[in-house]
């Protein structure tokens, strides 16, 4: 296996893959150009916080990609850009005859695995710490795990969970979907704000697997997600 980092402007990807020589940076280079050139052309396209009417029919594919994602979701597009680029990269690799591959960007995981992997759950809960896992089948077919929380990294979230992760067919519809269910994660008490993101998530069980959030001393689940292991405590670099 190879391990890559890609670093280019806001999109930092940790590579781990079958394929060596696959010139990902210069693809993920060139579909990032597309989407800042139709960000300059249409502003409210990463400013919006909701799904926005698309002006046109000729759209770059990973504009496309993100609108479809964002309406999926009941977010704006750029809740899902991050996922969006690891599935793309991920599709990339596929294409390539990769038969592993793990593209993880700021939360947002891509991933096709001949064997199995664990797949660490970030959460700095008091409790659980950084310290479980879902392990994850050997599979042919893509998955995506994308987290977010209202209390590490970079993102916008209005909720105040220590993790919303989501898992589903599509890398860049988690994405958007955890963003949109951590939104809700607010309440009195921990069990309220479970309890709250908990009956969002049932409204968008159509594009999920599963969804696991994580608050405090309360953790809730809606759908089926892989089994869930003890690991070694894990740092990530945010």
């Amino acid at each position: 296996m190879y391990f890559q980092e890609i670093d280019i402007e806001e999109t930092h990807i940790r590579l781990k893959s079958d394929l060596k020589n696959h010139e990902l940076k210069r693809y993920i280079y060139n579909i990032r150009a597309d989407l800042k050139n139709y960000i300059f052309r249409d502003p409210d396209f990463k400013l919006s916080l909701e799904p926005i009417k698309i002006k046109n029919d000729n759209l770059p594919f990973i504009v496309k990609k993100m609108y479809e994602s964002s309406l999926c979701a009941d977010t704006g597009p750029m809740a899902t850009v991050a996922g969006t680029i690891s599935e793309l990269s991920l599709d990339y690799l596929i294409e390539n005859d990769s038969r592993y591959s793990i593209v993880e960007n700021g939360g947002g995981i891509a991933l096709i695995n001949d064997e199995k992997v664990l797949c660490g759950i970030y959460s700095n809960n008091e409790i659980l710490g950084n310290e479980i896992a879902f392990e994850i089948k050997a599979r042919k077919k893509p998955l995506g795990i994308c987290t977010s929380s209202g209390k590490i990294g970079h993102s916008i979230s209005f909720g105040e969970s220590d993790s919303v992760t989501v898992i589903s067919k599509s890398p860049s519809v988690a994405d958007g979907l955890a963003t949109r269910i951590a939104n809700d994660v607010y309440g009195e008490s921990s069990e309220d704000k479970v309890y709250n993101a908990l009956e969002t998530a049932e409204n968008f069980k159509e594009f999920f697997d599963g969804v696991l959030i994580i608050s405090q001393e309360n953790v809730g689940t809606v759908g089926r997600l892989p089994k869930i292991v003890e690991t070694p405590e894990f740092h990530v670099k945010i």
